[in-house]
């Protein structure tokens, strides 16, 4: 084996690649909260940065196309050699008179392109990868994506608060350019055949796809106008819960609306699609839907990580109120982020390993015993809780009962990727050969729809039950994904068979 090959092996590119996904969104998500704040923008218009994920809330409505032309490492090395222009530019600008307004735009067309980047990625490590590869390197995915996140919030942060913005930039603009020098010259292409990028512009500029494109545009600033309109402030006032609900919780809510409708509907829509030359679009939406089992498939995927986003909202409320937030920080970075690497490469190689239908049950009860143990903590440190809560010098919990919470922690991190080994994995599973981009894309967009409720009523189940009680509860969230387990379809198939071949 020659030393292109052995750099082009997937021990490699499955850490690169995760690596550059990860890296634009902690620039744009992250980093650019900081950015403007050092530049003196307002609390309220830092908060307006939370509109950057807007992209990768509905990147679900352009991953079809991303299936229907060019290749996957096309659309990667595309979009990462715009992402270096764009970075780029920031750095040239970050020092100019107009450098918010000017790079707040450069900001949102760099989440575009990242989001794009994201769907590329995923559907690129699926098509170069048989499904047990997929599986062995999920640990890999994971560790580069963390990997990535404490360069962009560490390095280029740091960077940008001392040094200043022009070298953050610049260096940020720098590592990225590296990693798609590699990706040009060593990133492996599969063999798949698809229609050239040429063919989508020509589709761009039809009357037909301009006017899909402007509902849809319209669509998006209809509901940010309903969010804000009068009857629906009023509404929020009566019910608190709804202030949780922004632009992104809503968009998981019509995305999960829409495919209840096409399932209602999904026999006659395919005999139209049949008859259509034109119907990759819709296929893609109406073939994740059309498939036996759909609704426990949709269960599975909606509630598997309910109990989690429970649980992990209100992990770092009850640190403050047991009296450690001062040491918070050290038990993430040195207990917490370790132990998720390690979970999430441990599943991927017993999934490999063993299969997914072995190991999946084991692999879900032990990320879901970590809210037992939660719950019995909080019971035990309930004297520290009523003791510290509100205290400005916190009482000292003792080392024991450090050491006790630092292990529990470790334990939900370490549980918490195994459980993420999982569910990259049976996502990857459930996504048809033809429509890889935007079934993992739609399937993603649907994983964290459960947070939306359940990490919205954890906090008024801690101040009304306890922190110990609520921990318990959020077990019993947890309880309906496991049920389905013994339900989910086809669970040791390498591949799902196409939903529009026929019943």
């Amino acid at each position: 084996m020659n030393l292109k090959e052995k750099l082009s092996a997937p021990h490699f590119w499955a850490f690169t690649t995760y690596f550059t996904e990860g890296f634009p969104f902690t620039l744009f998500r992250t980093v650019s909260s900081v950015f403007f704040r050092d530049m003196g923008v307002s609390l309220e218009g830092v908060g307006l940065t939370s509109l950057l994920g807007i992209p990768w809330i509905i990147k679900f409505l352009w991953s079809p196309a991303l299936d229907r032309y060019a290749t996957k490492r096309k659309w990667v090395l595309a979009m990462q050699a715009v992402l270096v222009v764009i970075m780029l530019i920031i750095a040239v600008m970050a020092s100019t008179s107009l450098a918010v307004p000017a790079i707040a735009a450069l900001f949102f067309t760099g989440a575009v392109i990242s989001a794009t980047h994201d769907i590329a990625i995923d559907g690129y490590y699926m098509e170069a990868l048989d499904f047990d590869g997929q599986a062995k390197f999920v640990g890999y995915r994971v560790m580069a994506y963390r990997i990535a996140m404490m360069t962009g919030t560490g390095v280029v942060v740091t960077l940008g608060t001392t040094l200043g913005w022009i070298i953050a930039f610049s260096c940020a603009a720098v590592v990225f350019a590296l990693f798609f020098m590699y990706h040009l010259f060593f990133l492996p292409e599969p063999q798949i055949k698809t229609v050239g990028f040429s063919q989508l512009f020509h589709v761009l500029l039809r009357v037909k796809a301009l006017v899909i494109g402007t509902i849809f545009a319209g669509m998006i600033l209809f509901v940010k106008w309903v969010i804000h309109t009068p009857f629906t402030q009023n509404l929020a006032a009566r019910l608190p819960a709804l202030h949780k609900l922004g632009f992104a919780q809503w968009a998981g809510i019509l995305l999960l609306l829409g495919l209840l409708i096409l399932a209602l509907f999904r026999h006659s829509i395919r005999r139209k699609l049949e008859g259509s030359r034109d119907s990759n679009y819709a296929a893609a939406f109406l073939t994740f839907i059309d498939r036996d089992n759909a609704g426990i498939m949709l269960t599975f995927i909606i509630t598997l990580r309910a109990g989690e986003w429970m649980l992990t909202t209100m992990v770092a409320p009850f640190m403050v109120d047991v009296g450690i937030k001062v040491h918070y920080g050290w038990i993430t970075a040195t207990v917490g982020l370790p132990a998720s690497i390690i979970g999430a490469m441990l599943g991927g190689w017993l999934i490999s390993r063993y299969s997914l239908k072995r190991t999946i049950w084991p692999l879900i009860v032990i990320q879901n015993l970590t809210n037992i143990l939660y719950m019995f903590l909080a019971f035990h440190l309930q004297s520290c809780v009523q003791l510290n809560t509100g205290a400005a010098h916190p009482t000292a919990i003792g080392s024991f009962n450090l050491l006790l919470v630092a292990s529990v922690h470790g334990f939900e991190q370490f549980s918490g990727g195994l459980g993420t080994a999982v569910l990259m994995t049976y996502l990857m599973k459930i996504c048809l050969k033809e429509h890889k981009a935007a079934h993992y894309a739609i399937g993603s967009g649907l994983m964290s729809l459960s947070g939306l409720f359940t990490g919205m009523s954890s906090g008024f189940l801690a101040d009304w039950l306890g922190y110990g009680w609520m921990f318990g509860m959020s077990f019993v969230v947890a309880i309906p994904a496991m049920l389905v387990i013994p339900f989910l379809p086809n669970l040791d198939a390498p591949t799902s068979p196409s939903a529009l071949d026929g019943e």
